[in-house]
């Protein structure tokens, strides 16, 4: 019988790439991981792991290995949700991990929701982006994951994980309040290929949404400056330091000094989704707080659907 410690260890393999980071995931040795591997290849009879150069290559094998343990991993959310349903159903801790403004702009309105609906639920909440939140998705330390679709992001047919799509993020554009384009009902993305961008960190989500929607619209953004706060971001924008792209969850309070816009024809977006190991979606405790959010991102939605309009009155001159 081959033991679940084992088939873990691949998969945290296939997912880190090296084994020492397959034993950070794990919080064992490499020594023990490897064991493990080396255990594992025993008992299936063939080469799971091939060397190349520092790290390895997964095997045919070791690949057709992994996907009957997904279906196992998979089966077993599914018997602790089943579980969870005799036990009582909506009760219980979901730890969710979430980019700062899903956290603020979806989250916190699902706690008032789910204390209403759902009051033996609890949530433990953390600040996360991709692809480090699926990690510990996957790992365990995690129970449901709010995202958005970038390159960090796990592909769709991805079977650790189930998708629940939450909401269209639209993106409006940030100008100083003294901008040739600040009096505009919308401003074409294109209009902006000279100015100077104040983004989000490299390697971030919605970075990569940027970077895309400029490319659509025939350039690259000149980044002149980059922050990890959309307030910040706001704040260097009302400077007279640059324009920037802003997802219309992170634009509760624009700072003096900053004039928000919609931008013309296709705005750029973040697809934003809910993430689970797959199985787990039908514990009662998570349905109870996806149900719960995807309530939120539909008032969010319909809140915006005039914030075109809305947006011409956010000119601060202070």
């Amino acid at each position: 019988m081959i033991e679940l410690r084992r088939l873990r260890a691949l998969r945290e393999l296939a997912n880190r790439g090296t084994i020492a980071a397959a034993a950070d995931a794990l919080y064992l040795t490499p020594s023990a991981v490897s064991q493990q591997l080396a255990a594992l290849e025993q008992q299936v009879g063939q080469p799971l792991l091939i060397p190349n150069g520092r790290t390895v290559r997964l095997t045919p094998a070791a690949e057709a290995v992994l996907g009957h343990a997904d279906a196992v991993f998979s089966e077993l959310e599914r018997m602790d949700a089943t579980l969870a349903a005799l036990a009582g159903g909506e009760r219980g801790r979901v730890r969710i991990g979430s980019f700062a403004t899903g956290i603020v702009g979806l989250v916190v309105p699902a706690v008032g929701l789910l204390r209403e609906r759902a009051p033996g639920v609890d949530l433990a909440v953390q600040d996360l982006e991709s692809p480090e939140v699926f990690h510990l998705l996957a790992r365990g330390d995690l129970d449901l994951a709010i995202s958005m679709e970038s390159d960090s992001a796990p592909r769709h047919d991805d079977e650790r994980f189930t998708r629940t799509p939450l909401m269209r993020d639209l993106l409006d554009v940030a100008l100083p309040h003294d901008h040739r384009l600040a009096r505009e009902s919308a401003v074409p993305l294109a209009a902006l290929a000279r100015e100077p961008f104040v983004a989000p960190p490299r390697g971030w989500s919605c970075e990569d949404v940027i970077r895309v929607g400029c490319a659509a619209a025939g350039f690259s953004p000149a980044v002149a400056h980059r922050s990890a706060d959309w307030t910040a971001v706001m704040a260097l924008v009302g400077a007279g330091l640059g324009v920037a792209c802003v997802p219309r969850l992170a634009q509760d309070e624009p700072p003096p000094g900053v004039a928000i816009r919609p931008i013309a024809g296709e705005p750029p977006c973040r697809h934003l989704f809910i993430a689970c190991r797959r199985g787990a979606e039908e514990h009662p405790a998570l349905l109870a707080v996806i149900e719960a959010l995807r309530v939120v991102a539909s008032r969010v939605t319909s809140g915006g659907e005039n914030h075109g309009d809305a947006s011409l009155s956010l000119a601060v001159d202070g």
